[in-house]
C-alpha cells in the first residue's frame, strides 16, 4: 500500500506542476527570444551594410547566422513534440544546447568588432 501512497502522491505534484503552465511559459519565451534574436540579427547585418556598404564574413557573422538557423530548428519541432515525437524533443533540446554555444562565440566575437566600432565612431 505505501506504492500506491507514493504514486498518488506524485500524481497530485505532476498535476500542481502542470497547472502552473511551465510549458506555456517556454513557449511564450522561446517565442520571444526566436523573433527578438532574429530580429536584431537581421538588424545587425543591415546596419553594418548601411554603414560600411558592405558585409564582413567572419565568425561573427557565421554565429550569428548559425543562432538564426538553430533557432528556426527548434521551433520547427514544437508541433511534433506536442504530439509526442521523442526524436523531435531531441532535436529540439540538441539544437538549444548548442545555440549556448554559438552565442558565446557571438559575444567573444562581438566585443572586439564594438571596440573598433567604438573608436572608429565620431561623437558628439
Amino acid at each position: 500500500m505505501a506504492i500506491e501512497a507514493d504514486i498518488k502522491a506524485l500524481q497530485q505534484e505532476r498535476k500542481e506542476l502542470a497547472a502552473a503552465g511551465p510549458r506555456d511559459q517556454h513557449f511564450s519565451q522561446g517565442a520571444l527570444l526566436a523573433f527578438m534574436g532574429t530580429a536584431i540579427a537581421i538588424e545587425g547585418c543591415l546596419n553594418t551594410y548601411s554603414r560600411a556598404g558592405k558585409l564582413f564574413p567572419g565568425p561573427h557573422l557565421y554565429a550569428g547566422a548559425g543562432l538564426v538557423v538553430l533557432w528556426g530548428l527548434a521551433v520547427s519541432t514544437v508541433p511534433a513534440m506536442q504530439k509526442g515525437n521523442d526524436t523531435a524533443r531531441i532535436v529540439h533540446i540538441g539544437a538549444n544546447v548548442s545555440t549556448l554555444g554559438l552565442f558565446a562565440w557571438q559575444v567573444t566575437t562581438g566585443i572586439p568588432i564594438l571596440l573598433k566600432v567604438i573608436e572608429k565612431t565620431s561623437w558628439p
